[in-house]
């Protein structure tokens, strides 16, 4: 299939590196005009000039900003006042057994993984519902629907983000924008590298770390691998384009599937 994406401004939160950074590439080749985001200015300047030298051609432009607090979130708006596609993808995570949890935590996991998404989604949905055409996507996880015993709190907050997006998708019914969750599996980034190792053996090659940890605290994938972060990338490029145009209100899986014995 061909997408293009010529014409299109795309806004990624989180994009300096890991998913968020495949996903601006992959939007980029496609032909958008693609804004990367992160807290510091510093990174995001970093980030925007290595992409720019490994994909000559391809647009992107400097965003930064701390979504998470309402002045970072003023100072992407004021470098991207409007967006066609806007692909939430900012999160943290980690492990942290589930009786230690503390308030603060909570709130963190909320305020970062779910109210940034909601913040975004407010301000240019608006625009998107105005022009009839728009493409946003929540990028979830699989701990959102097996909640693993060690991360209570970030699988809490992307069952919240699965709500999220159901619930926009239903306030932008008939206007010609779509509202959809991508449910990634475990992607294999520098940070995931770093939580596995916090869940195994660090004295393991990392080829032998991995399918520890898929075997031991991952059974229900499929694939029984590390998703790579472009194989998330190719599904959110596709539903940003116009072929996804009757796919609106779902959560679209990209978590390398699911053994029946956990998820019927």
């Amino acid at each position: 299939m061909l997408v293009d994406l010529s014409g299109k401004t795309a806004l990624v939160t989180g994009s300096t590196q890991g998913i968020g950074s495949a996903i601006a590439v992959g939007l980029a080749r496609a032909g958008a005009r693609v804004a990367v985001n992160g807290r510091s200015a510093a990174s995001v300047d970093k980030a925007v000039e290595r992409l720019k030298e490994e994909h000559g051609g391809a647009e992107f432009l400097p965003a930064p900003g701390d979504i998470s607090t309402d002045e970072g979130a003023a100072q992407v708006f004021a470098a991207v006042p409007q967006a066609d596609i806007l692909i939430n993808n900012l999160g943290v995570f980690g492990a942290e057994p589930a009786l230690d949890i503390s308030d603060d935590e909570w709130r963190r996991y909320f305020e970062v993984n779910v109210l940034t998404a909601v913040r975004m989604i407010r301000h240019y949905l608006p625009g998107m519902k105005d022009r009839a055409w728009g493409r946003i996507q929540n990028i979830a996880s699989d701990s959102a629907i097996v909640v693993p015993a060690e991360m209570i709190h970030y699988g809490m907050s992307k069952t919240a983000l699965l709500a999220v997006s159901r619930g926009f998708a239903k306030e932008a019914a008939g206007s010609g924008v779509t509202v959809n969750s991508v449910i990634a599996g475990p992607t294999h980034t520098g940070g995931v590298e770093d939580f596995v190792y916090e869940l195994v053996d660090s004295a393991l090659p990392w080829d032998e770390a991995q399918r520890e940890f898929m075997v031991k605290h991952r059974p229900q994938s499929l694939i029984q691998r590390l998703i790579e972060p472009e194989e998330i990338a190719h599904m959110v490029v596709y539903l940003s384009s116009p072929l996804a145009s009757a796919t609106t209100g779902g959560a679209i899986r990209v978590d390398g599937g699911y053994v029946d014995s956990i998820v019927p």
